[in-house]
Formats: structure tokens, C-alpha cells, sequence
């Protein structure tokens, strides 16, 4: 938790992609970790300055790169 990225790369396909994308997930996006649930699922990530929750299985479909 508290941990600090920048999305390198956005690897889903079609549907998945374009969500994860609305969400304001795009290439060169700052993300910050700030809970995460007590079985791991789900995150939630400050984005753009909003608060965002995300499951696991979308997450896995985001390269990161500059971990903080």
C-alpha cells in the first residue's frame, strides 16, 4: 500500500481494454495504491485524483513502470 506507478501499457483486448481505459487508465497515468482488501481483491487506486476500485483480474491487465 502506498506504492506509486506509471501505467506503461494496457494489455487487454476489446471490451476490457476500452473499460479499463474509460476508467482513466491510459499510457502515462500516475497511480497510487491506497487499499487494498483483506483477501487482495479489491484495489483501490487514486487515479487523476479520484479514488477508483479495481479487481485483481482488471489490474493484471496493466504494466506498470517507476514503481514508488
Amino acid at each position: 500500500m502506498g506504492q506509486s506507478a506509471t501505467v506503461a501499457k494496457l494489455c487487454g483486448t476489446g471490451a476490457v481494454k476500452r473499460r479499463i481505459m474509460d476508467m482513466g487508465l491510459t499510457k502515462g497515468t500516475e497511480v497510487k495504491v491506497v487499499k487494498v482488501a483483506p483477501l487482495g481483491d479489491p484495489l483501490e487506486l487514486n487515479v487523476r485524483g479520484y479514488e477508483l476500485s479495481i479487481r485483481k483480474e482488471e489490474a493484471a491487465n496493466i504494466e506498470v513502470t517507476n514503481i514508488v
